[in-house]
């Protein structure tokens, strides 16, 4: 049996295994007994005050002398003390607490290296500071509220003109879904879309994508790859709902889908009434060409439009978008619960402030810069070792694809977890099911936005070390 007993200024759980009847000599044991062990379990820590002897008597039903014998009882042995006026206390001579059980904990890497993770230590924390007082100090009483489950209003509406000037992107407020980023987001596809039928995929790519979809038994297939992006003529012997899709900056490998594919996907969709999913995960760094617009402006009623703030901010901010056509709106809402519980209202204004106020912009083209010369930086360290590696992915995002000789991904993984060097692998994200024709290359996912600027020339450092140690 567990009972609460509320004092006048705090509540005291004690756990009584059996039930107490009143006046008997159990009820003193037992009340001795939960007393003792909340204290040596730390529940009860030194100088906590206990209730009055009358006030717990009454919460738990007993007798007053029962308490005050308990207490009694607990005071002669050391564990309580009292003072008349003063009341009743843990005393301070009270068994020492056990020792806690040793904990693995897994070092955090010297040099983060891993792909997708922006430099955090450049989070615009005054800017941000400043929209979220605006934000706050205007919202009215609803925004505090739980609301539209699509998401704040005035983030949809800043979304919608963002994503229209800066990705092409063809929509309104009351088409986008804010959701707690893109994983999100496919896991709430996944539920709505998935059947039996497998969803098709890049046959590399982001493997917590293809791990959501499993988590809801929602199988994959995988297609091909060539230097034209996803082969999507393969959709036309594959019984799929959906293709998710890089198209702007296919990941890992860094090329945009030809605008052939890119028509001949909307084809593909249009004649069978699938849908296509184009995950613009890096959509704001572009370094060496025009932005290649998003694939939902061909028609948004065939195409998803997924993005976050993962990788411009920061990605504990879990604040993702999906543009939806007309048809997905209602059963993606009702996969969410049909409430916006996903992501809190006051980071969304707050970014929605932060985007009306041109905060966002000017981030992005300063951390764009900043990231271009990291990427420039980077390829020249690693100039010497030209007939050993290939490097890709170099026109947009903030990672690079460094190809390896066959065999050398292992190792090259084993040395740079020696140096304490965080990076992935490129095998990581080949589909389970791509077959003997998908190029299997080795190779290893270098991001080069994590470290903040003072790390960043010897994180480079050391992975020119490993490659050396490696491939020499």
């Amino acid at each position: 049996m567990t009972s609460w007993a509320n004092s006048a200024d705090r509540d005291l759980h004690l756990d009584l295994r059996a039930r107490i009847e009143p006046g008997s000599r159990t009820a003193r044991e037992q009340l001795s007994t939960a007393l003792r062990d909340g204290i040596r379990s730390g529940k009860l820590g030194t100088d906590m005050r206990l209730p009055p002897s009358r006030i717990l008597a009454t919460d738990l039903g007993l007798a007053r002398n029962t308490v005050a014998e308990a207490y009694a009882e607990l005071a002669a042995e050391g564990w309580l003390a009292s003072r008349q006026g003063a009341g009743t206390w843990v005393a301070r001579t009270t068994a020492p607490r056990p020792a806690p059980r040793p904990r693995r904990v897994t070092a955090a890497p010297r040099h983060n290296l891993m792909p997708g993770s922006p430099d955090v230590s450049e989070f615009p924390r005054s800017a941000w500071l400043t929209s979220a007082r605006r934000a706050i100090a205007d919202a009215p009483v609803s925004a505090l509220r739980m609301g539209d489950p699509r998401g704040p209003l005035p983030l949809r509406e800043a979304l919608s003109e963002y994503l229209g000037r800066v990705r092409g992107v063809r929509t309104t407020p009351e088409s986008i879904v804010v959701c707690a980023g893109v994983r999100d987001g496919v896991d709430l596809l996944g539920r709505v879309l998935g059947t039996q039928r497998p969803i098709a995929v890049e046959a590399h790519g982001l493997f917590i994508f293809r791990d959501a979809l499993a988590a809801l038994g929602v199988p994959t297939t995988p297609i091909s790859l060539d230097d034209h992006g996803a082969v999507v003529g393969e959709l036309d012997r594959l019984d799929t709902p959906a293709v998710l899709l890089t198209p702007a900056h296919q990941s890992p490998f860094g090329m945009a889908l030809h605008p052939s594919r890119r028509a001949a996907v909307i084809d593909w969709a249009q004649r069978t009434g699938g849908y296509v999913v184009d995950d613009d995960y890096d959509g704001e760094f572009r370094y060496d060409r025009q932005p290649v617009g998003a694939v939902q402006a061909l028609d948004p009623e065939r195409v998803v439009y997924l993005g976050s703030a993962s990788k411009s901010l920061a990605q504990v901010m879990r604040v993702g978008w999906m543009v939806l056509p007309d048809a997905l709106i209602d059963p993606v809402l009702a996969a969410a619960g049909g409430a916006q519980y996903h992501v809190d209202a006051l980071t969304a204004l707050t970014l929605a402030d932060f985007i009306h106020s041109g905060g966002y912009d000017r981030h992005v083209r300063r951390m764009r810069n900043r990231y271009r010369r990291r990427r420039d930086a980077l390829v020249t360290a690693l100039a010497g070792f030209d007939h050993d590696i290939g490097i890709g992915g170099l026109a947009a995002g903030v990672n690079m694809l460094l190809t390896l000789p066959d065999g050398a991904e292992p190792e090259v993984l084993r040395r740079a977890g020696d140096a304490g060097i965080a990076l992935n692998g490129l095998s990581i994200m080949r589909h389970p099911l791509a077959g003997p024709n998908t190029p299997d290359p080795d190779g290893v996912l270098v991001g080069f936005g994590a470290p903040p600027e003072h790390a960043f020339a010897p994180a480079v450092e050391a992975l020119r070390r490993v490659l050396a140690a490696t491939l020499r």
